[in-house]
């Protein structure tokens, strides 16, 4: 439990703050097993935070200062932090936590990537571990050390300006021996650092490169593959995959479900191979990734890219619906250096035979320029398979333009048991209406 230090107590009230759900509050939380690693958490997850409350490690929650008073109204471990860039400063948090007793430090978010490589290369001893981070976080980087071992990628390169990109584009579309009046074939620019769609831009012509701000550069540019996306969340521990989850996109941006249809599970072993070949390449000993692939008509895999947290999409928690395991206590596991290999082994079910059915959600965005209200469409409130949704009322009328892929207005949850009709399901969604 924490010590007085870690959790202060002031002469303000944060009563106001107190969340009666949390095992913290109800004087429910599992004991603490002191054999076992000491754990932070990087970042701000009140899912993560509750599964940490149910699980035996002791934990520890490092977050920015704005987090101080529901943490104390809460009774929760905290250690105030910014998340900035890495700097002359890095260092405090890891010695910080290093004299606290910490074990490990878990990235919850792609901004906490690179200092959880940096906070674990210190309690870890481990300078290497730093630079991996890094691999994990700048995409040219990881696409070259990717190709270095032996992993298909398709072409690409660095933009630094506008022009670079019209010469990629230009480039790519010679080396498909396109013809005068042949529609050009799209290429894909996408930001260095960031999580999922955020940066991310589909460019078809080269009027729309005049569209993208100068403060997005430099940019990676990728050439457009055709063919299946899906996503794999995998837990390694001690250099070996202990559950592989495939995540299938029914369209990129807007809709998952978990376990994937039976047609994209017939490339499991496959897939599996080229997680083991990633594992390798970049050197995985633990922890949990989120590498996304095509797949190509004539069945060939392309590595797209690999991420060293949890999924957006709130993949953790249909994974938990779908088998009934909490992945954040997953992640907490195969990252503690003092995890048993029985222990881990024990943990998991089997994959897909042990899910208890589908789960699935839709990211929705208005389809109107101008909204008034929320409006549930019947046809999802009234569906079986619907369960819930995060969707909130609008705060003003005028819908902004999306920049790039965009960010949903929220999530609509759905858990079935037939894959066929989940997709099916969650395609329907797009063609209505949420916001009117």
């Amino acid at each position: 439990m924490p010590s007085e230090s870690q959790v202060p107590t002031t002469s303000r009230d944060v009563s106001g703050w107190t969340d009666p759900t949390l095992d913290s509050v109800r004087g429910t939380e599992t004991p603490k097993d002191p054999n076992k690693g000491y754990i932070a958490l990087l970042g701000w997850s009140v899912n993560a935070i509750k599964a940490a409350q149910k699980f035996d490690r002791r934990y520890i929650v490092v977050a920015p200062e704005w987090a101080a008073d529901f943490c104390e109204a809460n009774k929760i471990p905290f250690i105030p932090w910014d998340f900035e860039r890495l700097n002359d400063r890095s260092l405090e948090i890891a010695e910080r936590l290093k004299e606290e007793g910490v074990d490990v430090a878990i990235p919850l978010f792609e901004e906490t990537v690179e200092w959880s490589g940096a906070i674990n290369s210190v309690l870890m001893d481990n300078p290497r571990m730093y630079g991996q981070s890094i691999l994990f976080r700048d995409k040219a980087l990881m696409k070259r050390r990717a190709q270095l071992g032996g992993i298909r990628v398709g072409i690409f390169e660095e933009a630094h300006e506008k022009d670079d990109i019209v010469r990629f584009m230009k480039r790519v579309n010679q080396t498909l021996l396109k013809l005068d009046g042949d529609p050009d074939d799209p290429i894909h620019v996408k930001a260095f650092d960031k999580a999922g769609c955020l940066g991310h831009r589909m460019i078809r012509t080269l009027e729309e490169i005049e569209h993208i701000p100068d403060e997005e550069y430099p940019l990676l540019m990728e050439s457009h593959l055709d063919g299946w996306e899906f996503a794999v969340e995998a837990w390694i521990h001690d250099g070996k995959i202990q559950f592989l989850n495939i995540s299938e996109y029914v369209t990129l941006g807007y809709s998952v479900f978990v376990p994937a249809t039976r047609e994209l599970e017939s490339w499991r072993d496959l897939i599996t191979k080229q997680i083991e070949k990633l594992i390798k390449t970049f050197d995985i000993q633990f922890g949990l990734i989120h590498p996304e692939y095509f797949v190509t008509a004539d069945g060939e895999m392309y590595f797209g890219e690999i991420a060293y947290r949890p999924p957006g999409f709130k993949a953790f928690e249909l994974i938990e619906r779908a088998y009934g395991f909490s992945a954040y206590q997953a992640s907490m596991l195969v990252f503690d250096p003092k995890s048993t290999k029985e222990e881990v082994e024990n943990f998991f079910p089997k994959e897909v035979e042990g899910a208890r059915g589908y789960a699935g959600c839709f990211g929705v965005y208005p389809r109107h320029r101008v909204v008034s209200r929320l409006e549930m469409p019947k046809e999802t409130t009234e569906h079986p398979y619907f369960e819930s949704h995060e969707l909130v009322e609008p705060r003003e009328e005028t819908v902004p333009d999306r920049s790039a892929f965009g960010t949903h207005w929220g999530l609509v949850f759905f858990f079935g048991d037939d894959p066929i009709k989940m997709r099916d399901l969650l395609k329907a969604q797009e063609d209505l209406h949420f916001y009117v």
